[in-house]
């Protein structure tokens, strides 16, 4: 397989610390590039139609001698109805539905546990063809919901306050695997036929699960246009929020060709204190991360990106951090998240006090920015951000020593994994 880094498009411009950092660009971002395993559940060699884009689904249907129109047919049973089962579709012909199941599934992952929080949250731990899991979470509030969809099984970055960080990565997820986690929620909430949009209980996804959405972005990015799409799942653009870590040479291609809104985990305000929490930083730095924020091509006033900053006693919460935080968000269209720490088996940190929360966010809000502080929703079913981890490695690891602080040698050895990943798939 050959890796392609896609250039910038013609006629754009990237200033000079962007061009650096995509010429830095190393392994671990080129698996951005590469496919996962588009088997959805263990079976007999047939393949999955779910994760086909419009034009795919077409080309399979001709390929079995079928009409064009077949495939919007199965797009609105797949998609809008929700159909486990070529079986389901009672205006397709028999003949047809036979066919179809000796060639393709459109079954969902298996769901090893259902968790449900005390305060409504729920999170589904999905199995898929391989054995691998991954965790899904819905987080409800009057009426409508959140979807928390992860993209890779495992995570490269190694965020030391982050639960996900301590499971090795191990693949990325399929458009496929992606898809299916929005599929399995609505039928898990029975929110099926696709509902309008003033009566939603999924009515927006985050892609801030398991995993960096951008060290996978053509599988996310696939997956977000079927879920885009306004004759299925129909959800706007404007209702998906990808987060990232901080993936620079990734970012502007996520906005030309998505158009979502941009959630960046900052966590820090000087590059000693995010070299250590958000390792990544060490290799873009937080000057240039601050530049592809301002020219994120979707981003507006009414669109403002969103910086997600954990709340770590001691360590980033000083008074001096909010003014500093307010020197860097100059010239960006901007609110801060400010997300009290969740903690974690093993961890290290605490939260800071419920006081210097308070200070904090008041002082970013008499400055002008909107920094709400994020109520913990799902601690105790581990389902908060940060927490979240398959249980499958939870139990292996469960009897191992706390995760050290990341080092540089750590650092290089995730960018080595992610090098044999793409080696394997070539």
């Amino acid at each position: 397989m050959t890796v392609i880094v896609q250039p910038a498009p013609e006629g754009a411009t990237v200033s000079p610390a962007i061009a650096a950092s995509a010429r830095r660009m190393g392994a671990a971002e080129k698996i951005a590039q590469t496919t996962a395993p588009a088997t959805l559940v263990p079976g007999d060699g047939r393949r999955t139609l779910i994760g086909l884009e419009r034009s795919e689904l077409e080309a399979e249907m001709a390929a079995l001698g079928e009409k064009p129109f077949r495939a919007k047919q199965l797009w609105h049973w797949m998609y809008f109805r929700g159909a486990r089962s070529f079986d389901d579709m009672v205006n397709v012909p028999k003949a047809f539905r036979a066919k179809l199941a000796d060639h393709f599934v459109i079954g969902r992952p298996e769901i090893t546990a259902d968790q449900r929080s005390t305060d409504g949250t729920a999170k589904w731990l999905m199995r898929f063809a391989d054995g691998r899991e991954v965790e899904t979470v819905h987080i409800p509030d009057d009426g409508r919901g959140a979807l928390c969809v992860s993209s890779q099984v495992g995570c490269t970055l190694t965020c030391k306050f982050c639960h996900t960080g301590t499971q090795t990565w191990v693949r990325n997820l399929s458009a496929a695997e992606i898809t299916a986690q929005m599929l399995v929620a609505r039928d898990q909430l029975g929110e099926w036929p696709t509902p309008t949009d003033a009566n939603r209980l999924i009515s927006n996804i985050v892609l801030m699960g398991m995993g960096e959405p951008l060290y996978n972005f053509d599988a996310v990015a696939k997956a977000m246009r079927i879920v885009m799409d306004g004759e299925g799942v129909a959800l706007s653009r404007r209702r998906i929020t990808l987060s990232t870590s901080g993936v620079v040479p990734m970012m502007r291609r996520c906005g030309e060709e998505l158009g979502v809104n941009l959630a960046v985990s900052l966590h820090a305000v000087t590059d000693d204190v995010r070299d250590m929490l958000v390792p990544i930083n060490r290799k873009y730095p937080i000057a240039e991360l601050m530049e592809a924020c301002r020219t994120y091509p979707a981003a507006s006033n009414a669109r403002r990106i969103t910086f997600e900053y954990v709340m770590l006693k001691g360590v980033n919460d000083s008074l001096a951090d909010a003014r500093e935080l307010v020197r860097l968000l100059d010239g960006v269209p901007a609110k801060v998240n400010l997300i009290p720490f969740n903690p974690w088996p093993g961890s290290t940190f605490e939260c800071s006090s419920w006081t210097q929360i308070r200070t904090f966010a008041t002082y970013l809000n008499d400055q002008g920015y909107s920094s709400p502080v994020r109520t913990p929703r799902g601690r105790d079913i581990l389902a908060a951000c940060g927490q979240l981890k398959s249980a499958s490695e939870r139990a292996r690891r469960s009897t191992r020593e706390p995760v050290e602080a990341v080092t540089d040698e750590a650092l290089d050895a995730a960018e080595a994994e992610a090098r044999a990943a793409v080696l394997s798939l070539a």
